[in-house]
């Protein structure tokens, strides 16, 4: 397994990583985590991907030359989280293709995203998540060492932030 950082450039790695993800979610009978329409099928989706890749570091992990999983950490949350009111790096677009679950690749990511977080000299590293289907995904990251600290709804839609702090 290997994390590279990517670029604008890495647009064309990441989104079948993401559309995976869709349909792996799909497959569990999650559609209202991230729909059930392609991340690539959607105009409006690939904006918003390409608009947090600029806004922060993307790194993809690889295993045996085949991106199999993305993360970006960027300096501040998505239009629906307040910042916080300190430095923070924030894990974004956090995903795996379906082909490679089970082989440690978002903890191998959020273990990256410490030690950026570490590099950069900031204490407070944040995430946000869907926080339906019985709260799948904020049990994940809470054992991967996040605390839960707000819950935050966007129109139907719940959600939760999470932060570890160094």
């Amino acid at each position: 397994m290997k994390i590279r950082k990517g670029g604008a450039e890495d647009l064309p790695a990441i989104l079948p990583i993401l559309d995976s993800a869709v349909v792996w979610l799909n497959g569990k009978g999650i559609t209202a985590q991230w729909g059930t329409e392609s991340f690539s099928g959607r105009p409006k989706a690939v904006e918003q991907v390409e608009r947090t890749m600029s806004e922060g570091d993307p790194w993809i992990v690889e295993i045996g030359g085949v991106p199999a999983g993305t993360m970006t950490l960027t300096p501040h949350p998505g239009q629906y989280i307040e910042p916080a009111d300190e430095p923070e790096v924030y894990v974004r677009l956090l995903a795996t293709d379906a082909r490679f679950h089970g082989h440690g690749v978002g903890a191998a990511l959020l273990k990256h995203a410490e030690t950026e977080t570490l590099r950069q000299g900031v204490s407070l590293l944040r995430v946000d998540c869907f926080a339906g289907s019985e709260g799948r995904l904020v049990g994940y990251y809470e054992r991967q060492g996040f605390t839960r600290t707000e819950p935050f709804t966007v129109g139907d839609w719940p959600g939760q932030v999470l932060e570890r702090r160094f």
